[in-house]
């Protein structure tokens, strides 16, 4: 339990997308992360088929205590589908943005834990490895170049950041063409396929959902540990699941103002505050509520009616 909420913390750091203050000091205790080689990724899928850009021999992947992977410099986008045993399967589809600050991507915490874990429940996931903003190679040095990078981008608490990645929402945006394209293929509904990001890719589902062409729009999304700032909301906005711990360093707890939003908008939204859990907490820290974050999340969609099968006439 130590080790994992130490893991929790340290993704915290990493995969923040900024922070509500106007200068961070990096943690002098933070560990550096250990180089290690590009681990197999099956069944992952060019972005943009033939025309994807990019080359996967630039990423610089990493590990966190021996076992979760992240990876930097990513240039050449990819989407893995986990998909649920089709006895089990309800015909729901999301797409996970995993967080990384728009530097990085933490692909296990984030990302392909939280796809088997959906997969589970019968919700067929689709990992996002969208493209990033560049970084020094080196892990040491790359590091302080984030920190500093999160810093220039920083805001006040009650106004979104600055730091963005438009590739990130073009991948968002192909990412959802992609799996309405082969919904028969994969056994989803084209009409079911939502989003869950954490973080950076929480900010990039909420990016996807301002940027899609009516019509288009993802039909659910999940905004975890996003900033709470209020943004203006689109009138064919999705339902919006909102989650994030209530001590989150990062974000500090100033009310709900996006999801005050959606409901001056008259549009569907959820709430979660849970009292400890820092940032980062993925699929949750073991001794919080935050555990139950992903199961109150299915139990939401199972209320809208995405996970209702539809009846062959």
């Amino acid at each position: 339990m130590k080790n994992h909420h130490r893991i929790a913390t340290v993704v915290a750091i990493i995969s923040a997308a900024c922070a509500p203050h106007a200068l961070l000091a990096q943690p002098a205790d933070m560990p550096v992360p250990v180089a290690a080689p590009a681990p197999a990724e099956p069944g992952a899928l060019p972005l943009y088929g033939d025309k994807t850009p990019g080359s996967a021999a630039g990423e610089n992947w990493s590990l966190y205590f021996g076992r979760d992977y992240n990876v930097r410099n990513v240039t050449r986008p990819t989407l893995t589908p986990v998909l649920p045993d089709p006895a089990k399967a309800t015909g729901a589809a999301v797409i996970v943005a995993p967080g990384g600050a728009f530097m990085g991507l933490s692909m296990s915490h984030e990302g392909w834990q939280v796809a088997h874990a959906l997969a589970d429940r019968g919700i067929a996931a689709f990992v996002l490895k969208y493209r990033l903003l560049p970084t020094p190679p080196d892990e040491k040095a790359s590091g302080a170049f984030i920190w500093q990078k999160m810093s220039a981008g920083l805001r006040e608490p009650d106004q979104m950041p600055t730091l963005t990645d438009p590739a990130a929402t073009e991948d968002g945006l192909a990412a959802l063409r992609m799996v309405r394209a082969n919904a028969a293929k994969w056994g989803v509904d084209p009409a079911r396929v939502g989003m869950i990001g954490f973080s950076a890719g929480a900010m990039t589902s909420l990016a996807t959902v301002i940027a899609a062409k009516p019509g288009e729009v993802p039909a659910f999304f999940g905004y975890i540990y996003g900033p709470q700032a209020r943004i203006a909301v689109r009138d064919d906005a999705p339902p919006m699941f909102d989650a994030i711990a209530l001590d989150d360093p990062l974000f500090p707890s100033r009310g709900f103002q996006i999801a005050q939003g959606w409901l001056a908008a008259k549009r569907p939204v959820e709430i979660h505050g849970y009292q400890k859990g820092s940032h980062g907490f993925g699929l949750g820290v073991p001794g919080t509520t935050t555990t139950m974050m992903l199961d109150e999340f299915v139990a939401w969609l199972s209320m809208q009616g995405f996970l209702t099968k539809k009846v062959a006439p």
